[in-house]
């Protein structure tokens, strides 16, 4: 079980990743990398509801997990949407290389949270 120190750090890390990108916003006063915010927020969501979906019995063999592989292509679909919005932002000349930047790191910041926290956090099913 993880500890106090465990969710200070995440929540810190969190915070600077959400810094980052409010910052690549507002120091250039133009604030569509705010986009990229809700992309990785959005992003744990469909493994989440699709692993909820498939069939959690061990005991029946199935032929294939198409409903996970669905939830992980959705994930990383959002995930590299995350990543290229910033990049065609740049290419369009809509935001500067600085903002570019700041917002990926600050989203991979996040992103890398949400899972950390997922991750420390998952209980253990047992029968």
């Amino acid at each position: 079980m993880p500890g106090i120190k465990t969710i200070i750090s995440l929540s810190f890390v969190l915070a600077v990743g959400f810094l980052l990108v409010i910052l690549s916003c507002a120091l250039f006063k133009v604030y569509y990398p705010l986009l990229v915010v809700a992309t990785y927020v959005l992003a744990p969501l469909p493994n989440w509801i699709c692993s909820r979906c498939s069939n959690p019995d061990d005991f029946v063999e199935s032929s294939g997990n198409a409903v996970l592989d669905l939830g992980r292509f959705c994930t990383g679909f959002l995930v590299v949407m995350g990543i290229a919005l910033p990049v065609v932002l740049y290419h369009s000349t809509l935001i500067n290389a600085a903002a570019m930047a700041m917002s990926i790191i600050g989203g991979l910041l996040i992103y890398g949270t949400i899972i950390s926290f997922g991750m420390f956090f998952q209980e253990d099913q047992e029968f």
